[in-house]
C-alpha cells in the first residue's frame, strides 16, 4: 500500500515573493481552484496580516467550493513581549475564516538573537503561546520550523527544543524549513531521520532552491520519514525559488514507488496544471522544465526519432501521458528523414519517402529552413505545412489585403491602426482596431473579423513573440525570424515567420497560429501499439 504524502502548495503566498511575480486577487481564486483539481491538500492563501489583498482572497475563497484543499493562511508567532490573544498577526488568521493555520518561528539561535533580539527562552514561550492560541480556537496548525537546518547544524540541541515546545502546544505538522537554501540532501537525510526519531508529530520539508537542490532535498526527506512537502508550481519564489511541486510528484510517485500524492487521473493533468499557472503568474515555463515543459519528451537527431519510432523506452524515462504531456519530434535541416515520417504519423498520413508529394515537402522544408525558417520550434507551422502539402489543409479563412496606419503627434505616444479585409464562408469581411503597436493592431484586427465565424478564438492569446535577426551585416535590412507562442490556457503551440520586414514576418506568424487552432489542433494517443487516435481540441 503506497504511503500518503501530503502536497503543501504556497504558491500564492511564497511563489509571489520571486521577482517579477504578482497575483491579482482574481489570479490568485484562477490558481487556487487550478490546484484543488489537481488534488493538493493544502493551499497557502497569503499572509491575512500583511496586505488587503490577501485579507480579499480569503473572504472570496470560500465562493470556490474547494473539493480537495484545505486553505491555510500564514503568519508569525507571536511578537516578543505580547500575549498571543493581543497579537495581531495571530488574530488576523483568525479573522480569515480559515481553519487550518500556518505559522512560523525560529530554530535558529543565531535568528533569535540577531534578528528577534530576544533571549533563547522568549522564542520558546513565543512558538508555545502561538500554537496553543490557535489550537484553542480550534484550527488545524502547521508549525513552520524557519531556518531548522542551519540552527541544527549550529546547536542540535536548541533546534530540537523549539520543534518539541511546538509538539507540546499541540500542533499537527511539523515543517523543518532549509530557508536560506544551502542544505545538502546527504545532510537534510541524515537531520529529517534525526528528527523523525526525536518528536512523535508528523514532519513536513519546506525546501529553498538557491542550491538548484530543492527538489532532491525534499526527495530526500521524504525517503528520511517526512510525509509534507511544501513548494511552489514552477519552483517559483523568491531568490532561486522554491522546490518545485510540479517535479517533486511524478518523483515521488513515479520514481521512488510506495509513495502517492495524487490520483493518477490528475498526475495526467499536471502539464495542463503547470502551464495554466505560467500563463497566469505571467511567468515563461521552460521548454527543458522535466515532465511539462514542452522539449520535455522532444527529439531532434535522426537516430533517436528512428530509436523513438520502434519503442519510446529507447529515449524517454516515463510515457508522457503519465503526467499529460506528449512526445514530440522537431523538424530541421539537421534532423533526419525519420523526424518528418514521425510527424506524418502524427497526422495519419502515409508518408512514403518515394511519394513525389513527400519529396516536393522535404525539398521544400530544406528550401525554407535555407532562407532562415526554423520548424524545430514551431510544430503548428509545420503541421500547416505538412497538411498542404497533401491537401489536407482546409481553408479556413483567407487574407486578401491589410493597412496599416502609425501616426506619432506631439507627445502622445505612438497610435496604430489596422484594417484587415478577409475573406470567410464566401463573405469578405472588413474590420479596424487599435492596437499598442502595429502587430497587435493587426492581431486584434483579424480576430475581430473572425470572432463572429469561430467563438473559440477569444480564448486564444499570445503568450510569446520573439523576434531574431537572421543576417546582422545587412543591419537595418536584415532579414528577421519571429516566433510566437499561442495558448488557450489548455495547450500551447508555436509558429515562425520569415521577412526582411519585421511586420510581414510577424503577420506571417499570426496567420498561422490562427489557422493551426481553427482547423482544430490534435494531440496524438499513443496506445503504445502503433495506433494514434487525432482529438480537436477547438472545434470550429
Amino acid at each position: 500500500m503506497p504511503q500518503q504524502v501530503t502536497i503543501f502548495d504556497t504558491t500564492l503566498r511564497d511563489g509571489t515573493q520571486g521577482e517579477g511575480v504578482s497575483l491579482t486577487v482574481e489570479d490568485k481564486l484562477k490558481i487556487a481552484a487550478k490546484l484543488d483539481d489537481l488534488g493538493i491538500h493544502y493551499i497557502e492563501g497569503g499572509w491575512p496580516g500583511s496586505n488587503g489583498k490577501d485579507i480579499e482572497f480569503f473572504k472570496r475563497v470560500a465562493s470556490l467550493s474547494l473539493k480537495h484543499a484545505k486553505v491555510t493562511a500564514f503568519g508569525s508567532t507571536r511578537r516578543k513581549g505580547v500575549k498571543p490573544e493581543e497579537d495581531g498577526n495571530l488574530n488576523a488568521i483568525l479573522e480569515s475564516g480559515v481553519r487550518v493555520a500556518t505559522i512560523f518561528g525560529k530554530s535558529w539561535d543565531f535568528q533569535v538573537t540577531t534578528a528577534l533580539q530576544t533571549t533563547l527562552e522568549e522564542n520558546e514561550a513565543m512558538i508555545y503561546d502561538s500554537v496553543r492560541y490557535l489550537k484553542e480556537q480550534g484550527l488545524e496548525v502547521i508549525y513552520d520550523a524557519e531556518h531548522f537546518f542551519d540552527g541544527y547544524k549550529n546547536n542540535r540541541d536548541y533546534a530540537l527544543a523549539t520543534i518539541r515546545k511546538a509538539e507540546a502546544a499541540g500542533a499537527d505538522w511539523i515543517v523543518l524549513c532549509d530557508t536560506n537554501g544551502g542544505s545538502m540532501p546527504g545532510e537534510i537525510s541524515a537531520i529529517v531521520q534525526d528528527v523523525v526519531a526525536s518528536v512523535r508529530t508528523a514532519i513536513g520539508i519546506h525546501a529553498h532552491n538557491d542550491c538548484e537542490l530543492g527538489v532532491a532535498n525534499s526527495l530526500a526527506a521524504v525517503q528520511a520519514g517526512a510525509r509534507q512537502v511544501q513548494g511552489t508550481f514552477n519552483g517559483l519564489g523568491e531568490r532561486c525559488g522554491n522546490a518545485n511541486l510540479v517535479s517533486v510528484i511524478p518523483n515521488l510517485q513515479l520514481k521512488l514507488g510506495g509513495f502517492r500524492c495524487v490520483s493518477d487521473e490528475q498526475l495526467a493533468t499536471l502539464t495542463s496544471a503547470a502551464r495554466y499557472v505560467s500563463e497566469i503568474a505571467n511567468v515563461s515555463m521552460p521548454v527543458n522544465q522535466p515532465y511539462v515543459g514542452s522539449a520535455a519528451f522532444a527529439h531532434k537527431g535522426g537516430i533517436h526519432v528512428s530509436a523513438v519510432l520502434r519503442h519510446s523506452k529507447t529515449y524517454e524515462h516515463i510515457e508522457p501521458e503519465l503526467v499529460g504531456n506528449r512526445q514530440r519530434v522537431l523538424v530541421s535541416e539537421l534532423a533526419g528523414q525519420s523526424n518528418l515520417v514521425f510527424k506524418a504519423q502524427e497526422m495519419n498520413l502515409d508518408f512514403d519517402l518515394e511519394n513525389e508529394s513527400t519529396k516536393r515537402l522535404i525539398q521544400t522544408i530544406k528550401d525554407m529552413e535555407h532562407r532562415g525558417y526554423q520548424f524545430e520550434g514551431a510544430d503548428a507551422s509545420l503541421e500547416l505545412l505538412i497538411r498542404k502539402a497533401y491537401d489536407k489543409q482546409e481553408n479556413v479563412f483567407t487574407i486578401e489585403s491589410f493597412k496599416l496606419l502609425v501616426e506619432k503627434t506631439g507627445d502622445n505616444p505612438v497610435a496604430s491602426e489596422a484594417i484587415v479585409k478577409v475573406k470567410v464562408h464566401g463573405e469578405t469581411v472588413y474590420t479596424a482596431a487599435e492596437g499598442n503597436g502595429p502587430v497587435n493592431a493587426l492581431d486584434n484586427a483579424l480576430r475581430k473579423a473572425l470572432e463572429t465565424y469561430y467563438p473559440d478564438i477569444r480564448d486564444i492569446h499570445l503568450t510569446d513573440y520573439k523576434v531574431r535577426v537572421i543576417n546582422e551585416k545587412d543591419a537595418t535590412a536584415a532579414k528577421v525570424r519571429v516566433l510566437i507562442e499561442s495558448s488557450d490556457f489548455d495547450a500551447s503551440w508555436n509558429t515562425v515567420g520569415v521577412s526582411e520586414n519585421v511586420i510581414e514576418a510577424s503577420w506571417e506568424a499570426i496567420l498561422d497560429s490562427i489557422r493551426y487552432a481553427l482547423i482544430g489542433r490534435t494531440v496524438v494517443l499513443d496506445n503504445r501499439e502503433g495506433k494514434h487516435e487525432r482529438i480537436g481540441i477547438v472545434n470550429h
